[in-house]
């Protein structure tokens, strides 16, 4: 399968799940939606992910907000249930990102472009 993903900004992050397996595991889930407009004629598109797993619930909590610009990898999974089929958007990866004419945060200090090495003339990077 092809890599899933796609680009929007955080429209909504609802409440934080938790609960008990039937082997007495805890769990924890968070459903975010993202939109964009990449729909028919530009209109909007909605996409609701779910997020599952304490340390990965937290760390997206942690770094995203309401209004973020991101682009989220995921997964589609479906599952049965009494005779029923639920299908899942599980997201496994969210990152900002910049889009163009926007101002970076005030506080973000300016970074080097990593993996950017000066060559000593007449090499120029090729192994052959």
């Amino acid at each position: 399968m092809s890599e899933l993903k796609i680009t929007g900004k955080i429209k909504t992050i609802l409440d934080t799940v938790k609960g008990e397996s039937k082997d007495g595991n805890q769990w924890k889930k968070v459903e975010f939606v993202v939109s964009n407009n990449e729909g028919y004629e530009g209109r909007e598109q909605i996409f609701c992910f779910q997020i599952f797993g304490a340390e990965r619930v937290d760390k997206f909590l942690q770094y995203n907000m309401v209004g973020n610009e991101v682009e989220v990898k995921f997964n589609v999974k479906t599952n049965l249930h009494n005779g029923r089929y639920y299908t899942n958007l599980d997201a496994w990866s969210v990152f900002g990102v910049q889009s163009e004419g926007t101002p970076k945060p005030v506080n973000q200090q300016a970074q080097e472009p990593v993996g950017v090495v000066d060559e000593p003339d007449g090499l120029d990077g090729l192994p052959f």
